[in-house]
């Protein structure tokens, strides 16, 4: 057996591979220029909050702990804590915060309670009739509350008004403490159905119609529909509209309080807001007031995170 050598050409040797070069990290100049334009949109809201809301809240804070009358050239006394121990020791406090309370459950007829049956009932309303409705259910938002406070005056007059000519008997709705009260809750809401009402209506626009179209097909009938299918995909904007009563119901009475009743009479009608008011502006103890403010902010802000946490619970939304 005879050896021989066979040349072989030399395999091709494999391309280097190319080694991935990092790309070069822009400079910081460069990446604060990309990430700035966001904060420079949000930068007149927060100027505007800063001002017109921080600044007076930490203005509160400071005068909080002084007794000051609003005189420019009184000075100010240091008092330390002794506004907050006057304020939870006064009775008028507790009055005025179960009062308020008492007033905001009752506005959540108006605000929850009748919008949505009134929703739900008209929800069939279709063509001219739905314009007409609207504006006739939304008109009384457009009236400021003084002009409302000064004509719900003039029909609650006890010797010519017209709800006492209407209900044949004759109540003295701004002198009474119980008929009082019921004015002001009453014409608060008469001003926030419409509005309520609008908030229902678009809520139930954005519920699916195959629901109630399956519901049907099942030979549901219109009430089963209504508890099992609408009343909970309309949770959310229910539960919106009790926590914006709760919270904004104070605001809301004060102009129809100052106008009708000045708190009276016997302050049956004087809320957290009008005691705030009333100590700022008519006993001049700016101190004293700004802590009570300061209490009240804090109150309605633990409430506020409570309502936020339970509405979590309650709601239910469509997936």
């Amino acid at each position: 057996m005879s050896g021989a050598f066979v040349e072989i050409d030399a395999l091709p040797r494999p391309a280097a591979t190319a080694v991935p070069v990092a790309a070069a990290r822009p400079s910081p100049a460069r990446r604060l220029a990309r990430a700035l334009p966001p904060y420079l949109f949000l930068l007149p809201a927060v100027g505007c909050l800063a001002v017109w809301t921080y600044r007076p809240l930490a203005a509160a804070v400071n005068l909080s702990f002084f007794s000051w009358n609003l005189l420019p050239t009184t000075p100010k006394d240091p008092v330390g804590l002794d506004n907050y121990r006057r304020l939870l020791e006064l009775p008028d406090l507790w009055h005025a915060l179960w009062l308020t309370a008492a007033m905001t459950l009752a506005l959540l007829l108006f605000t929850v309670v009748l919008p949505t049956v009134v929703a739900l009932w008209t929800s069939a309303i279709r063509g001219r009739g739905r314009a007409v409705y609207r504006a006739l259910i939304f008109a009384p938002v457009l009236v400021p509350p003084v002009a409302g406070a000064a004509v719900w005056q003039w029909m609650l007059d006890p010797t010519s008004g017209a709800v006492d000519r209407l209900i044949g008997h004759p109540i003295n709705w701004i002198h009474e403490p119980g008929p009082a009260q019921i004015a002001i809750v009453v014409i608060t809401g008469w001003h926030l159905l419409g509005f309520a009402v609008l908030v229902v209506s678009a809520g139930l626009a954005g519920i699916d119609d195959e629901y109630t179209a399956a519901a049907m097909l099942d030979r549901a009938s219109r009430w089963q529909t209504t508890r099992w299918i609408t009343l909970p995909l309309l949770s959310p904007t229910l539960v919106f509209l009790a926590l914006m009563t709760v919270l904004m119901s104070g605001q809301l009475t004060f102009p129809l309080i100052d106008t009708l009743t000045q708190g009276g009479p016997d302050s049956a009608t004087t809320n957290v807001y009008y005691l705030l008011w009333e100590w700022g502006f008519q006993n001049f103890d700016a101190g004293f007031a700004a802590s009570a403010g300061l209490l009240f902010f804090v109150a309605f802000g633990v409430v506020a995170v409570g309502l936020v946490r339970l509405s979590d619970r309650l709601t239910f939304h469509d997936n």
